[in-house]
């Protein structure tokens, strides 16, 4: 497994968890928990896009990506 698809996994989990925690948060009635979980679904947002910010990195850095110049 290379550390490309590594992330990919990462960046699925973390979409997974934001896609809970929004829910969660959408279907309590608890106010201290609803906004718990709004919170932990910002700070899942911030961490998708570090994830896919890292992916795109290293996609267009790997050097099995390029084209040899001849």
């Amino acid at each position: 497994m290379t550390v490309q698809q590594d992330l990919q996994k990462a960046v699925a989990a973390a979409q997974s968890a934001l896609g809970t925690y929004a829910t969660f948060s959408e279907s309590t009635q608890d106010q201290s928990a609803k906004q718990m979980f709004k919170e932990m679904t910002g700070d899942m947002n911030k961490h998708v896009a570090m994830l896919n910010s890292r992916l795109g990195y290293l996609t267009e850095n790997n050097g099995l990506n390029q084209k040899t110049q001849a």
